[in-house]
């Protein structure tokens, strides 16, 4: 397959941007990819338009048309990409398959979402209810759906409360260095822990905001990289999995909710790609879902960083937190950045490639020569890993 690099990156503030407009969001994280990537609008070749959400609240992103007319960008394919909290990841993926097909040259990946811009009547939740499957969907929520796994952690392997709550201790944090994060407040444990709870054992500290933004990254091949102009950071592997239907894991006897198939399964098509065998020493910083800080902690295990069991010793050893062995969610991750789910996927590969280009100020990696992104959407049933590396072996 051939090598992809990325050229340009972009991405807005997050936060509640009741100023900023969907079509606002759009120009902003597409201008700065074109800048940093230092070429013309009209050499893009293709886009793919992330938007997880377009059916209420701003009624936006139900099509490529939706990228086009904001950026002026026609005459070319532009393809909407929906696929759950692993939407922007998967137009990457995308972008990613038609430089390899030789169809274009340059191609964008742009995710957006505008989740502030509803009433409480408009939510996620009643959309899932409304519009999701009629019988699996009702009384369905992610928090109380991943309450469920943290459950399971703290019966099966001694997993405490407060472990679960370092996770949000430790990414608030990061979220506290990175001026683009919603939230930018560091937080105690006790503050975690005596927010309101949601499901238990994860409180309101544990749960990521709903949130507005938009991100961007441009890609070439690298054989087409202009090194007297591009900074690139190059694409070495993409797994992306769908695992279980609606019904699973939840209605499968032989689930043990301790770990999500589809994260396993693209991490090992990804890793296969980049000739990882060793993650835990090969990779130098991991962004990943944490929707629920309990995610971010099955995650260790699912990306191989860890034995079964072993998570809530990354987190009690702080082997996880920037300056140890293999930090995770230096951005802040979702719990600090919030999470417009169309942009998220694509947010994660912005933060990895400026680690990469030595570009992330206050929190950065040192010496960091390769990065991995995670997404998990759905029921758990959807998961992307992307790995990316400053070198070009």
């Amino acid at each position: 397959m051939k090598d992809i690099a990325v050229i340009g990156i972009g991405v807005t503030k997050f936060g509640e941007l009741f100023n900023m407009s969907y079509d606002d969001l759009v120009r902003d994280a597409a201008n700065q990819a074109i800048n940093d990537a230092r070429i013309n609008t009209d050499e893009i070749g293709a886009a793919w338009l992330s938007t997880a959400f377009p059916e209420i609240g701003v009624y936006k992103g139900r099509s490529g048309m939706d990228l086009s007319e904001p950026l002026c960008m026609y005459n070319i394919p532009v393809t909407r990409v929906s696929n759950f909290c692993a939407s922007g990841a998967d137009a990457i993926r995308n972008a990613v398959n038609s430089l390899r097909a030789g169809e274009c040259d340059v191609v964008m990946a742009l995710g957006v979402e505008k989740l502030r811009d509803r009433q409480p009547q408009d939510s996620i939740v009643k959309m899932m209810v409304e519009y999701g499957h009629p019988f699996l969907q009702k009384g369905f929520t992610a928090a109380g759906t991943f309450s469920i796994y943290a459950k399971r952690m703290m019966h099966e392997f001694s997993l405490k409360q407060e472990d679960i709550a370092e996770i949000s201790v430790k990414n608030h944090y990061h979220g506290s260095l990175n001026e683009k994060a919603h939230h930018r407040k560091s937080c105690t444990l006790a503050e975690v822990m005596s927010s309101p709870m949601v499901a238990d054992p994860l409180t309101v500290m544990d749960s990521c905001p709903t949130t507005d933004g938009a991100a961007c990254v441009i890609m070439v091949r690298a054989e087409d990289v202009d090194k007297s102009k591009h900074n690139p950071i190059f694409i070495k592997g993409i797994g992306l999995s769908v695992s279980t239907g609606w019904d699973l894991p939840f209605f499968d006897p032989n689930h043990d909710f301790l770990s999500f198939e589809a994260t396993r399964t693209a991490a090992q098509m990804a890793y296969k790609q980049a000739l990882i065998s060793k993650p835990i020493e090969e990779l130098d910083l991991i962004e990943v879902h944490d929707c629920f800080s309990i995610v971010e902690l099955l995650t260790y295990e699912d990306l191989g960083l860890c034995k079964k069991g072993e998570a809530k010793d990354m987190i009690r050893g702080k082997e996880t937190q920037l300056g140890g062995k293999i930090p995770v969610n230096v951005s802040g991750g979702l719990l600090s950045c919030g999470h417009p789910v169309g942009a998220t996927g694509i947010r994660m590969v912005t933060e990895v490639v400026n680690h990469l280009r030595n570009n992330a100020g206050k929190r950065q990696v040192n010496g960091a020569k390769r990065g991995l992104t995670h997404n998990i959407g759905g029921p758990g049933a959807i998961a992307s890993v992307i790995i990316l590396s400053n070198e070009n072996y």
